[in-house]
């Protein structure tokens, strides 16, 4: 197959990278075949966020459903998981790990958040969610497990680690960008398990079953909508979590609904209200208390926003005067998820043998293959191209605010004034080094 030439692709280049596409072992992770692999995934989840904002046709979702890869980027966002979960600190506590850059580890924790970005653009459509086959149940665990992190958050653990990576080694510095990549990635989560319940008609009953009574989700939806990680007070402002930024919000719409609030509550409405959903839940006294304590939410203003909540409310009034009813015993033959069980069962006992491999094969490249590696990377995020195709203007790194100047040496970078650039360059500096070397050198220079 041919490279691809920049990170919006053309009908003929996409079709070769998913045919591509290819479950890796763990311990390939950071190999040179696996960044050749991360590229490719980010090209594609470039080029469907940018069809699926311009109302164009969305080719990458219609061919990772016609070559059956759904099923191999849900095993891949699940291995790189595990490595960040069993891998990562083994590799920070070995004495003989001192990289030069922290730039390639910074990309497989970052690959992460650009798998769930995929999911979160193409699962909106029902032959996704479909073609997900067996692993549906893998994701479902991979998106509870986010959400029941980002429910056991501190409120001002956000504030907490970016004021630390200012004083933090590069290792240390790292790990806390991957913690706060964590919000992010959880609220996608939270964006891809609302379009798996518009969906469970036409999925294995397993699904359903392990959405309702294995996880029990509402109640779990129920913590979130009570402490709305997604939104914070920050100096007195309310701000709320959009686009990867906090926001601040203006008085006028502090009672508008956010797109998260909202897939919080149709995906309630759906575990709650369809009909193959709410033959399976079984709510005992627990469950009712909980779900009870969304009447307090249900305000007319927040109807009026949405107008299916009335069958909610209905509903919930219904529950308060109704006793739960017995355990529904009807028997069920449930799958089992495979892919974490099967990652865990095949390195267990092996995950320092796993880390020395990579710090020998992976995460100790020369000063080459670096610079070769950014190279890379500035044209998989060619900004110019994709100012040109995405719809809206570019916003403030630090704060979001919509921003006119540009970080002069890279290029890469927006901010909205010198204030917010200044605060951002610690954490901005190393990117704008790798970018700005490997600008200078074009690939006849022998990167």
């Amino acid at each position: 197959m041919e490279e691809a030439s920049g990170p919006v692709l053309l009908y003929g280049e996409a079709e070769g990278i998913v045919r591509s596409l290819r479950t890796l072992p763990l311990r390939d992770t950071g190999s040179s075949g696996w960044f050749k692999q991360h590229e490719y995934i980010e090209k594609l989840n470039i080029t469907a966020i940018l069809n699926a904002s311009a109302g164009q046709e969305e080719i990458i979702k219609e061919l990772l459903v016609t070559h059956g890869k759904i099923p191999t980027i849900i095993h891949e966002l699940i291995s790189v998981e595990i490595w960040k979960l069993k891998v990562y600190p083994v590799l920070c506590q070995l004495q003989d790990f001192q990289p030069k850059s922290t730039f390639p580890l910074y990309m497989v924790i970052h690959h992460e958040a650009t798998i769930i970005n995929l999911l979160e653009t193409i699962f909106y459509h029902k032959d996704v969610c479909e073609s997900a086959e067996d692993l549906a149940l893998d994701l479902v665990d991979y998106c509870h497990r986010k959400l029941t992190t980002l429910a056991s958050r501190a409120p001002s653990q956000d504030r907490v680690l970016t004021h630390a990576a200012s004083e933090a080694s590069s290792l240390q510095e790292l790990t806390i960008q991957a913690e706060s990549l964590e919000l992010d990635i959880a609220l996608k989560c939270l964006s891809v398990l609302r379009y798996i319940t518009d969906n469970t008609d036409s999925l294995p009953l397993s699904v359903t079953t392990r959405l309702l009574n294995t996880h029990n989700l509402p109640c779990l939806l129920v913590e979130l909508l009570q402490h709305s990680p997604w939104s914070r007070r920050h100096k007195g402002q309310l701000q709320k979590y959009e686009s990867g930024r906090w926001l601040p919000v203006p008085a006028e719409d502090q009672l508008k609904m956010t797109k998260l609030d909202g897939q919080a509550w149709i995906s309630l409405y759906n575990l709650l209200l369809r009909p193959e959903c709410n033959r399976k839940y079984n709510i005992n006294s627990f469950t009712k208390g909980q779900l009870l304590k969304l009447r307090s939410f249900l305000t007319d203003v927040l109807v009026d926003q949405l107008p299916n909540l009335v069958e909610l409310q209905r509903f919930l009034g219904h529950l308060s005067v109704s006793d739960p009813e017995p355990p529904k015993t009807e028997l069920i033959l449930e799958q089992v998820p495979e892919v974490w069980d099967s990652i865990i069962r095949e390195n267990s006992g092996k995950w320092k043998a796993v880390a020395k491999h990579q710090v020998k094969h992976a995460f100790s490249p020369s000063e080459q293959d670096l610079r070769s590696q950014a190279q890379r990377w500035a044209e998989t995020y060619n900004i110019d191209i994709l100012e040109s195709l995405a719809p809206d203007k570019p916003k403030c790194s630090l704060c979001g605010s919509e921003a006119a100047k540009r970080c002069s040496r890279c290029q890469n970078e927006w901010y909205c004034g010198r204030e917010c650039q200044v605060k951002h360059w610690q954490k901005h500096k190393k990117t704008c080094d790798l970018v700005c070397e490997a600008v200078k050198r074009s690939p006849c220079d022998g990167v």
